[in-house]
């Protein structure tokens, strides 16, 4: 077997291996939460036999492994149960399905990570590029320096310097992401602008400085030594000969960067109310809707590794050691 196809189906059992881990562990978290579902709906006066009747009713007097084993083989067919948040105290159920609540949220959290990762994207690449052309210049310092300081700034902090600045004092952007499926496309975009804005300051840093380390680690090679003897200028070193062979390291910190806008959201979509699966997730924690929860945090492990995954496999692709064994 090729040793590329082997340590990428390496890379894939291990991508499994940490989904079932990380799936133990959402359910184990949840189980911890403080509070109790039926209890909450019930009231305080409820009686102890009202409310273990309606704890038989939703599921929840089975022990916690069968649960999770339910839970677990229903996922794993797509289906992530019932959502809580539908029934009430009367006995009335109009609880809907989670994949159907997420669906929705999964979509606006995909658009608002695509606006970031449009914006974040080619700007750190652009921006790693012209530093490391004028690398130690009164340029190279700025940039450094305000990326440095966004991203050592939490994100909320961040939303709401852009809500002051361009919401509150100037009324550029509104300052909430309210959008619903009969947001049209550019409307959506005026009102999702500052939560990519946020995401674009968070997250620019880390791919400019890595786009910026590679190119300068590359230029002190050999070949590049040798383009220069041969008259090429500058731009035409980075560009044509620096650039082709830095993608590895960027292509897999792009990779991290792009699971950490997907699964990094959720203060964002709080602090601008953004209907997203960040903002579903936190709503259903304060309601103790417990497949919800498992639902939107399976949704974020499942993004999250397999980003990674795809990181690690764009490194071990271009990798020559790899490509061309002996």
């Amino acid at each position: 077997m090729h040793p590329v196809v082997k340590t990428v189906l390496e890379r894939l059992g291990l991508g499994l291996a940490t989904l079932f881990f990380v799936s133990i562990i959402i359910f184990s978290a949840i189980e911890m939460l403080p509070g109790d579902f039926g209890q909450a709906i019930l009231g305080q006066a409820a009686l102890p036999e009202t409310v273990a009747a309606f704890r038989q009713e939703l599921g929840l007097d089975k022990p916690a492994y069968i649960r999770y084993f339910d839970w677990a083989l229903g996922a794993i067919q797509g289906d992530l149960g019932t959502s809580f948040s539908g029934r009430n105290a009367s006995g009335a159920d109009r609880s809907a399905e989670v994949v159907d609540k997420i669906a929705p949220r999964l979509w606006n959290t995909l658009f608002l990570a695509s606006m970031a990762a449009l914006i974040a994207v080619p700007l750190s690449l652009i921006l790693g590029i012209l530093t490391a052309l004028y690398r130690n210049s009164f340029f190279d310092r700025s940039v450094n320096t305000a990326t440095l300081t966004t991203i050592s700034f939490p994100e909320f902090f961040v939303a709401y310097i852009l809500i002051l600045f361009f919401a509150s004092l100037n009324q550029i952007f509104p300052s909430l992401a309210n959008v619903d499926p009969d947001t049209n496309f550019g409307e959506r975009i005026y009102r999702t602008a500052l939560p990519a804005f946020t995401l674009t300051l968070v997250i620019v840093a880390h791919m400019m400085r890595m786009t910026r380390a590679a190119i300068i680690n590359l230029l002190a090679s050999p070949y590049i030594q040798m383009a220069k003897l041969s008259g090429a200028s500058q731009t035409e070193i980075i560009l044509k000969h620096a650039l082709p062979n830095a993608w590895a390291p960027i292509a897999t910190v792009i990779a991290f960067n792009l699971a950490y806008l997907v699964v990094g959201v959720v203060v964002v979509e709080v602090v601008f109310v953004y209907p997203g699966v960040g903002q579903l997730m936190v709503d259903a924690v304060r309601t103790r809707d417990i497949p919800v929860v498992q639902g939107c945090a399976l949704i974020f492990a499942v993004t999250y590794i397999l980003l990674n995954l795809i990181a690690d496999i764009i490194g071990i692709v271009t990798n020559p050691r790899l490509l061309h064994p002996k």
